[in-house]
């Protein structure tokens, strides 16, 4: 998330209470997630094994819980809680806005746009032009949706991360991590009925253009989907994972968080995908595998009581 104007770095010190350390006379223009940083964000870190990987991001501005040492001209924010003083500046600069209209008198809908009865469209939502929004469509504040896009009914864009800090020394033991991203879906986009697409931590989830989505179809948040793809339905797809242009993943496949489809690829019905994949070839099983060979392995499976049999006679497998 961008800042509306930059923010001096001594204000975002003292307003988390954190010590500051480095550079103090440069500004913040935005937070955001460590993936997704560039040069004047603000982003945080709370356990060591991170520290060199966000100290060397491209974030300016490091929330951080020890002092080391770190490349010139960062600035670094110590505090015993970075995970809460980050919180604490996304419940600042994106605050929870109540609604009091089913669409908000600052939602921009483009021409042509049809909205059928009982959608809801939230604060600062910008719709292209001849869209169809179909029924009880929830569109959360701040989505972009492009041109020439149809969504069907009960579907919801921008609803929150799920993503949680655990503390086990609680007795409420799940901590929220407030999401201040976007849900961004490009030009000639179809989704299906009853599809739920959360909006990033802090950064956009992307729905590329010409892209085709089933009914009953999960994207997590901060995921990043390419163009012309086409998913069917039940498909689930982790957090902050990347789907490359043109990839089909048939009914019930489930992707995890944080890998890369490439692009081209296929994968079967009922697949699960742990880990990333190359484009250009068709997968099956779970874990997937390319599918012609997990093939084989599976017709190989069903021999095993012949082959026994051969061996052992019919002795108990």
């Amino acid at each position: 998330m961008k800042f509306e104007k930059p923010v001096p770095v001594q204000w975002v010190a003292d307003f988390t209470g954190a010590k500051l350390v480095g550079n103090s006379t440069q500004d913040a223009t935005g937070i955001n997630e460590i993936h997704k940083v560039t040069a004047g964000d603000i982003s945080f870190v709370d356990f060591e094994k991170y520290y060199d990987k966000c100290l060397h991001s491209a974030a300016t501005i490091i929330i951080i819980n020890k002092e080391v040492a770190y490349p010139e001209g960062k600035t670094l924010l110590v505090t015993d809680e970075p995970f809460t003083a980050y919180v604490k500046l996304v419940k600042h600069f994106r605050p929870f806005e109540p609604s009091a209209k089913m669409i908000s008198d600052t939602a921009i809908i483009g021409e042509g746009t049809i909205v059928q009865p009982g959608t809801f469209i939230g604060n600062n939502v910008r719709i292209g032009s001849n869209c169809l929004i179909h029924p009880n469509v929830t569109i959360y504040d701040h989505t972009i949706i492009g041109d020439n896009v149809i969504i069907h009914a009960g579907t919801i864009l921008g609803a929150d991360a799920f993503y949680f800090k655990r503390r086990k020394d609680r007795a409420v033991q799940y901590d929220k991590m407030e999401s201040c991203g976007r849900v961004v879906i490009h030009d000639d986009v179809e989704i299906g009925a009853g599809t739920t697409i959360d909006k990033g931590v802090s950064g956009d989830t992307i729905i590329g253009a010409g892209t085709k989505l089933d009914n009953h179809i999960h994207i997590g948040h901060g995921a990043v989907i390419g163009k012309n793809c086409l998913f069917a339905a039940q498909v689930g797809i982790g957090g902050k994972a990347i789907i490359e242009d043109e990839v089909i993943l048939w009914g019930q496949v489930g992707v995890s968080k944080d890998l890369n489809i490439g692009k081209g690829a296929i994968v079967m019905a009922q697949s699960g995908v742990p880990a990333s994949i190359d484009g250009g070839k068709a997968y099956f099983g779970s874990p997937v595998g390319e599918a012609k060979p997990k093939m084989k392995e599976l017709a190989w499976i069903k021999r095993i009581p012949e082959l026994w049999e051969k061996v052992y006679g019919n002795k108990n497998l």
